[in-house]
């Protein structure tokens, strides 16, 4: 008998990460393939994935997912599945405050943040979600993080998060009447209840505000990728 260590079990985010990763390989080899062969082994890739999703999440029926996922396959680049892409706003004031939101749709705090839209440049989304959720203007400084979702546990989907520096150039508080219930400046030491995960992004946010050297945050390589020993890693 092995004297080996029994290998720990997958955790819920894992199990997430692994069926949305085999669903766009799969996705994405339908969107480049002809051959019938390699479609059908694509399709049972996908039904896998479901019912791996499916013990995870639950209802729903795997054929179902499998079928909503199909009809999202594209031809060529277009077929190409990638991460959606966030961007997310650290502005602050001559006071050395952190601008934050409180999300209509959970009322949880949070620092300005949006889905990258077509047409406009990640800085330049900045800006303009800042002032929609807003109506503070500002003007970007640097990027601080860029951020993997399901690693950080943050998302349960495939997402990019972008993360920017920004000062305050104007305007004047005024939330975003369906995105928004509240706005407002606060302090490192008096964040508002119930903030969103501070403890991953605050020590940083407030650095960049007080105009400290800091290097951009990202997730380092794991080694190999699917282990997932880093997905439970300090993300100091």
């Amino acid at each position: 008998m092995s004297d080996a260590p029994n290998p720990r079990r997958a955790t819920e985010r894992e199990l997430l990460r692994w069926a949305e990763t085999l669903s766009a390989t799969a996705r994405t080899g339908l969107g480049f393939t002809e051959n019938l062969y390699e479609r059908e082994r694509f399709e049972e890739v996908l039904a896998v994935a479901a019912d791996i999703r499916s013990h995870v999440e639950g209802g729903f029926h795997p054929e179902q997912q499998v079928q909503e996922w199909l009809d999202t396959v594209g031809s060529g680049v277009a077929g190409y599945v990638t991460p959606k892409i966030t961007v997310g706003a650290v502005v602050g004031n001559d006071k050395g405050e952190l601008l934050m939101i409180q999300r209509a749709d959970s009322g949880i705090w949070l620092y300005p943040t949006g889905w990258a839209d077509v047409g406009y440049s990640p800085a330049e989304v900045v800006v303009k979600e800042v002032h929609e959720e807003t109506g503070i203007e500002c003007e970007v400084v640097r990027p601080i993080a860029i951020l993997d979702g399901q690693r950080r546990g943050f998302t349960r989907i495939p997402l990019i998060s972008l993360v920017f520096h920004c000062r305050m150039t104007g305007g004047a508080l005024n939330p975003h009447p369906l995105e928004c219930t509240d706005v407002g400046w606060f302090a490192e030491d008096a964040l508002p209840e119930p903030t969103a995960g501070a403890e991953l992004w605050s020590d940083q946010a407030f650095q960049a505000i007080r105009g400290e050297d800091l290097a951009v945050q990202f997730d380092h390589p794991r080694t190999p990728p699917w282990r997932g020993e880093a997905d439970r890693e300090d993300h100091s």
